[in-house]
């Protein structure tokens, strides 16, 4: 009899299949019934209770290429995990698969030209503390532990934007895997529909193995606060804030 790997939802994976690519796969796969599997399927929101038949921690783009292809060539659906912030769970789904991009935290600056390679899986705190080494920064997540590729590819807005922009607006490239597995670079040079659609679009057209990033003179001390104005100098308070 050949074991089927099976979730709630009635979906299933044939277990033999499944033995068959993790002989190519790097990283590591977790299937319902493994010790990690539930903490595993946990993201940020805890009220998000999906259950994935297989989770793909991917090492690096050649994880990625391969789990979109056993993907679409065993009809499932995917979700993909960067840091797993995504409030409405996007991160994770039930039945098919999850590709987890958790492991790929690598990441190069370079101080002179001010720029910055960095791999998916990172979180805003890692991402930031790699940088800041070098006094520079980019308009990032205000949380810490948000990660990375969600928040760029879905615009992002943090405490600079106000003076560097969004953080696409300093995203220079990005590695993309596409749908057919193909991995694109996408940039203002080359495949630039591509680049246009990941500045805020998402994960809609594709899944992002590298961002290269400008970076901006921050810190690594940084004066913060409030003010505070009487209200009967509202109007001339706010007034200045605009034409700023």
């Amino acid at each position: 009899m050949v074991e089927q790997i099976t979730i709630t939802k009635g979906q299933t994976l044939n277990e033999a299949i499944v033995q068959k690519f993790k002989a190519g796969f790097r990283g590591e796969l977790i299937s319902p019934g493994d010790a990690g599997y539930d903490e595993a399927r946990k993201i940020w929101n805890g009220m998000i209770d999906k259950h994935p038949s297989l989770i793909a921690r991917c090492t690096g783009a050649v994880d990625v290429i391969n789990t979109v292809n056993f993907a679409r060539a065993n009809k499932q659906v995917v979700a993909v995990r960067g840091g797993g912030h995504n409030v409405a769970g996007n991160a994770v789904c039930d039945g098919g698969i999850v590709i987890d991009l958790s492991r790929m935290k690598g990441i190069r600056v370079d101080p002179v030209r001010r720029i910055a390679r960095a791999e998916p899986g990172l979180t805003w705190a890692e991402f930031d503390r790699e940088t800041q080494a070098f006094g520079l920064a980019l308009p990032g997540g205000i949380q810490s532990t948000t990660g990375i590729a969600g928040f760029t590819v879905g615009g992002g807005f943090g405490y600079l934007s106000r003076k560097y922009g969004m953080t696409v607006d300093n995203l220079l490239s990005a590695d993309v895997v596409t749908a057919d597995g193909r991995l694109l670079i996408a940039s203002d040079r080359e495949n630039d529909d591509l680049f246009w659609g990941i500045r805020g679009g998402g994960g809609n057209f594709g899944i992002v193995t590298s961002f290269e990033f400008k970076l901006n003179p921050v810190g690594p001390t940084v004066l913060g606060g409030r003010l505070i104005y009487p209200i009967e100098k509202a109007k001339k308070s706010c007034s200045y804030i605009v034409d700023s």
